[in-house]
């Protein structure tokens, strides 16, 4: 029999431990940073609340609607197509991704585990310089690599219930608690009233076309929605589950934690007199120097730095569990042999991005490392992409009855909604997308 999760909050908590990740407190301060700020989080966030709601929906929909995993879910919903090639999409998005989060998860594990024997926060440390030597070093990047993937191995042979839903039910509050005690802390520093300016008050001369492809990018990356992952863990779910209930749920979870992490850093970018543009080092370099102002700073920061891995590790399950029931699904296959074999390719796979910063820094594609282009590819071009197909596939593909049905479910929503979000999936998704993807290719100025 097939495994379900076994509540809605469950559900819930694996759905936004999927999408609060390195999305919304590693990668959006710093590509917030780049891209001007508030300016930059507003369009964000209207981009989160119109399309990334609509588009989850629509996973969970095709999900549940066909009980089966990404590229059979598309295949059980329109047999007489060649729509399976959104799910296989899917499953490559999320190799490619795979590939290089887990580098950064790496990176996050290393630190966890220097913190926990006093190696970071200590005075008179260096954490720019710090970060360097760990992200510097070939052995160091990989070993954080193949640990994490272990991890992740792990949990995904366990399954769903024992595996990501126990893990994710328990911790991610706990991660909310710790995020709002650095938050106080960083909003207490002098000079924190310019960081607060940059996130809050926006400033639309700064933004470019291309920023607005970032935002657009990092709506999606953000939650998870595109390579219909949410489509593989909402086959897992029950008929007594609201299906726009629970996507607003974990919607307004990754936009506050967003704005908690740039509530983090940015004021304490500011006091300490760094520039908000430092990149993906942001937060292994903001972090530290936040939390050595604390009192108890080292056992603080190395709590957080725990539960930032296991949203980390959260964010990697979802990653990891499309491409295994990809190829569990007929149940011919071993689970566990599958993953097994999925975490020993994806290490392979992931070794180029390790090495970026380090024994391949000089080795470019389109002027950018392996571990740039491919987070470029995957969060700029690929994730719009599946989603364009996606709403293509619900609106024109999937049979109306059942997308009815799927929408209305547990819930006692107005027609109104279900027409309104139809209206969003049919014109406002397709026609963002092409008009960004128009900007990328240059046909548009900024």
């Amino acid at each position: 029999m097939r495994e379900q999760w076994s509540s809605r909050i469950g559900f819930i908590m694996a759905s936004a431990g999927a999408a609060i990740g390195l999305g919304a407190i590693w990668k959006f301060p710093y590509v917030a940073g780049n891209n001007g700020g508030a300016a930059f989080f507003l369009i964000f966030i209207i981009f989160t609340l119109v399309i990334g709601l609509a588009m989850l929906i629509s996973e969970f929909i095709i999900g549940r609607g066909a009980k089966k995993e990404a590229i059979t879910a598309y295949k059980t919903l329109a047999p007489d197509s060649h729509w399976k090639i959104i799910g296989q999409l899917g499953v490559l998005g999320c190799f490619l991704l795979l590939s290089f989060y887990s580098v950064v998860g790496g990176w996050v594990l290393i630190y966890s585990a220097m913190s926990v024997t006093g190696q970071v926060i200590k005075e008179g440390a260096e954490y720019s310089a710090l970060f360097g030597s760990v992200t510097g070093s070939p052995a160091i990047t990989l070993i954080g690599l193949a640990i994490f993937l272990l991890i992740n191995v792990l949990v995904i042979s366990l399954g769903i219930k024992n595996g990501i839903e126990k893990a994710n039910k328990y911790m991610m509050p706990l991660l909310f608690i710790f995020f709002l005690i650095l938050v106080v802390r960083s909003l207490t520093l002098e000079g924190a009233m310019e960081g607060i300016s940059f996130i809050l008050k926006p400033d639309f001369s700064s933004i470019t076309g291309e920023g607005v492809l970032y935002a657009l990018g990092q709506s999606f990356f953000a939650l998870a929605v595109g390579f219909s992952c949410m489509v593989t863990y909402s086959s897992y779910l029950g008929k007594e589950v609201s299906i726009p209930g629970s996507a607003s749920s974990v919607v307004i979870m990754n936009i506050l934690v967003s704005l908690l992490a740039g509530l983090a850093i940015f004021p304490a970018v500011f006091a300490f007199g760094m520039e908000p543009t430092e990149g993906p080092g942001l937060l292994f370099i903001i972090l530290p120097t936040v939390f050595s102002q604390i009192p108890l700073g080292e056992v603080f920061f190395s709590l957080f730095l725990l539960l930032f891995l296991f949203a980390t590790l959260t964010s990697a399950f979802s990653l990891l569990e499309i491409i295994v029931s990809a190829f569990t699904e007929s149940g011919k296959r071993s689970r566990r042999k599958v993953t097994w074999i999925a975490g020993l390719v994806m290490f392979i796979a992931g070794i180029p991005a390790a090495l970026s910063m380090s024994t391949l820094s000089e080795f470019m594609i389109f002027g950018k490392t392996v571990f740039d282009a491919t987070d470029y590819l995957v969060s700029n071009i690929l994730l719009p992409l599946g989603s364009l197909l996606i709403a293509l596939f619900i609106m024109h593909k999937m049979d109306k009855a059942v997308v009815k049905e799927q929408f209305k479910l547990a819930n006692g929503l107005s027609d109104t909604w279900y027409k309104s979000w139809r209206v969003v999936m049919t014109w406002i998704v397709p026609a963002t997308i092409l008009v960004v993807y128009v900007n990328l290719l240059g046909l548009l100025s900024n």
